[in-house]
C-alpha cells in the first residue's frame, strides 16, 4: 500500500515530467500553453486529464451548478461531435449529468486507458503517449469551435 505522501509526490512527478515533455509542443494556434493545467476561457468547461493507479482519462468536463445550463453546453457539444471525433480520430465516452467522487453532477466527454499506473514509472510512457496526442487533438478541436461557446 502507497502512503498518502508517496502518492502525492509521485503524482507531482508524473505532471511535471508530462509538463517538460509538452513545454516544446505550441497550441494549435502557435502560442505557449500549460498542457497539464489547460485552459479554455469558458467559465465552468474544463481539459481534464488525471493519471491514477488503475486509469489514465482525458476529456472535457462541464460543471455548470444548474443543471440545465450544465445541458445547454453538452448539447452544443453534441452538434460538434463529428468534429471532436474526426479531429481525435477516435470516439469518446458521452456522460450527461453523472456524479463525480465529491458528490457533484458534471457532464463528461472522455478517453479512459485501463491498466496502467502511475506509481510505476515504468508505465509513465505509455500514459504520456496516451494523452500528449489527444490533449493536442482537443486544442486543434478547441481552437476551432470555441467561438461557438462564448456566447453561453
Amino acid at each position: 500500500m502507497y502512503k498518502r505522501a508517496e502518492i502525492t509526490k509521485t503524482k507531482k512527478d508524473f505532471w511535471t515530467t508530462f509538463g517538460q515533455y509538452m513545454k516544446p509542443v505550441p497550441s494549435a494556434e502557435g502560442f505557449r500553453v500549460n498542457w497539464q493545467n489547460y485552459n479554455t476561457h469558458i467559465s465552468q468547461v474544463f481539459f481534464r486529464m488525471k493519471a491514477e493507479r488503475g486509469f489514465a482519462s482525458i476529456g472535457i468536463e462541464i460543471n455548470h451548478k444548474d443543471t440545465e445550463m450544465q445541458e445547454l453546453v453538452f448539447d452544443q457539444f453534441e452538434q460538434f461531435k463529428k468534429i471532436l471525433h474526426g479531429t481525435l480520430e477516435e470516439e469518446w465516452t458521452w456522460q450527461l449529468h453523472s456524479v463525480d467522487e465529491y458528490g457533484k453532477v458534471t457532464s463528461k466527454i472522455e478517453k479512459r486507458l485501463e491498466g496502467v499506473n502511475v506509481m510505476d514509472k515504468d508505465q509513465w510512457g505509455r500514459i504520456i503517449s496516451f494523452l500528449k496526442p489527444r490533449i493536442i487533438a482537443l486544442d486543434e478541436f478547441w481552437s476551432n469551435i470555441k467561438p461557438a461557446f462564448e456566447e453561453l
